[in-house]
């Protein structure tokens, strides 16, 4: 009777034991954190209205790459051209400014395109404007949803009339000025844009810039025109400059080509011997004056 309680004790002390000897649950895996989602990635900026024009499916991919060298966005800002105004461009040629700025002041501004007369100008130069006109307007007709608001008009380009006095707001010309020294009707332009100008408007100048102290007949064979005589002209005709930027610059333009700016990009025209067609490809285009005049305000 009396082994009954050693086998009892026996027994509770194996429980025991037991029970000691289970493992502990895991504290550290219950602790682990949940993965964090994956952030989102921000959204893209929303493209501003001259960046959506210029990107547009308007422009042809010739012309669009070009601006690397023309700075569209840039040139139009330093230009204060918001997309509001009327806006004369003088001679637009092929429209390569015109894919632009048509579209972005359809709606809430206006385009003036100033187009040469072929009857005022010399016989020569005839049959040139008139195919040149032609294409243009071909241009604007085939795209009416970019083009269609677009206003055409023609000047006499010896004595240039754009429209009635102070009924734009910008006049802007690019390239041009070169063209007018050898008609010999630069001036008679500069003074048509202060007319044609309000009071507080702004006449944008882009042109191919002459190396310091070119001469005027220099200028006329190379198609560089000095920035001095640039400013002259404006100044005599009343305005003031207002800005110059060098967002056109091409420091790589040693301007002393055997054809002048037409040896560079987009011409690359060859003279006689003179075939390294390369090398103004890596020149690139013109080296340009970006200049700003202000019609001063009526006082």
């Amino acid at each position: 009777m009396q082994k009954l309680p050693l086998v009892l004790s026996l027994g509770l002390v194996l429980a025991a034991c037991g029970q000691s000897e289970a493992p502990a649950p895991d504290a550290s895996a219950a602790a682990e954190p949940a993965t964090a989602p994956a952030a989102a990635e921000p959204a893209a900026p929303e493209m501003s209205k001259i960046e959506k024009v210029i990107a547009g499916a308007q422009r042809s991919e010739a012309n669009r790459a070009r601006d690397a060298f023309r700075h569209p966005q840039q040139t139009l800002d330093f230009f204060m051209v918001s997309g509001t105004e009327t806006v004369l461009e003088i001679t637009p040629g092929g429209g390569w400014y015109t894919e632009i700025l048509a579209p972005y002041l359809k709606g809430s501004g206006k385009l003036i395109a100033a187009v040469i007369d072929p009857a005022t100008a010399s016989e020569r130069a005839r049959a040139y404007y008139t195919e040149s006109n032609q294409k243009f307007r071909d241009k604007l007709a085939a795209d009416a949803d970019s083009y269609g608001e677009v206003q055409v008009v023609e000047f006499n380009s010896a004595e240039p009339v754009f429209g009635e006095p102070e009924s734009v707001q910008r006049v802007l010309t690019f390239r041009n000025v070169h063209n007018w020294s050898n008609a010999g009707s630069d001036q008679a332009m500069f003074d048509a844009f202060f007319a044609v100008l309000e009071p507080g408007g702004v006449l944008g100048v882009v042109e191919h810039r002459a190396a310091e102290g070119a001469s005027k007949e220099d200028s006329m064979k190379s198609g560089y025109v000095s920035e001095a005589e640039v400013i002259a002209m404006a100044e005599k005709a009343g305005f003031v400059l207002d800005a110059s930027s060098e967002v056109n610059a091409n420091p790589a333009d040693t301007k002393d080509h055997p054809s002048g700016v037409w040896n560079l990009p987009p011409n690359l025209r060859m003279s006689e011997g003179d075939e390294d067609k390369a090398k103004y490809e890596a020149i690139g285009e013109s080296d340009r004056m970006t200049l700003r005049f202000m019609k001063p305000s009526a006082t």
